[in-house]
């Protein structure tokens, strides 16, 4: 059976997520060009988020697999439907792929790593150039998938009318769904 609404545990996951990921999109932004003394807060407080990250969207991608989650609407067009799922892909791969690639940046660049993690890539500045600036361009598109991605639930909710982003809403849930 296709229940009407997410598992409570990964609306909070959505949720949690998405102001975490709003919050390290803005300190990453604020980061650069900074040599302001609050920039080792801004760089610890980047890396310990994204570790968090990180652990969230496995525990996310766990339930995503494990848990049913609602259809999307029956009226919905083919195309729609495509796009719902390549943006959905795209935000799972840019929400494990960042951290990833701040990690291997951190390696490469020889920087400390949060909790002091192993190195995943090998400690040489021209691989760290080309990861930070992967790091980089990966921002800017979660970014804007984020938009994309936040227009579209938008359209649901107030052109479509069609439960899908009350079927994601982080509040208590009508008996029965």
């Amino acid at each position: 059976m296709t229940p009407a609404a997410f598992h409570p545990m990964a609306r909070l996951l959505h949720w949690t997520m998405a102001v975490l990921i709003l919050a390290m999109l803005f300190i990453g932004a604020s980061m650069v060009g900074d040599l302001s003394p609050r920039h080792p807060l801004l760089v610890e407080l980047h890396k310990a988020t994204g570790l968090a990250l990180l652990l969230l969207v496995l525990l996310r991608i766990a339930l995503r697999l494990a848990l049913p989650h609602p259809a999307l609407p029956d009226d919905l067009p083919r195309l729609q439907r495509l796009a719902a799922s390549a943006s959905h892909l795209l935000l799972y791969g840019l929400m494990l792929g960042m951290p990833l690639l701040g990690w291997a940046m951190l390696s490469a660049g020889g920087y400390p790593r949060p909790l002091q993690l192993p190195a995943i890539a090998p400690h040489d500045l021209q691989l760290y150039a080309v990861l930070r600036q992967a790091h980089s361009w990966a921002g800017y598109l979660l970014f804007a998938t984020v938009l994309l991605h936040l227009a579209a639930a938008l359209v649901h909710a107030l052109v479509r009318r069609d439960g899908i982003l009350h079927s994601m809403w982080p509040g208590p849930l009508r008996r029965g769904e």
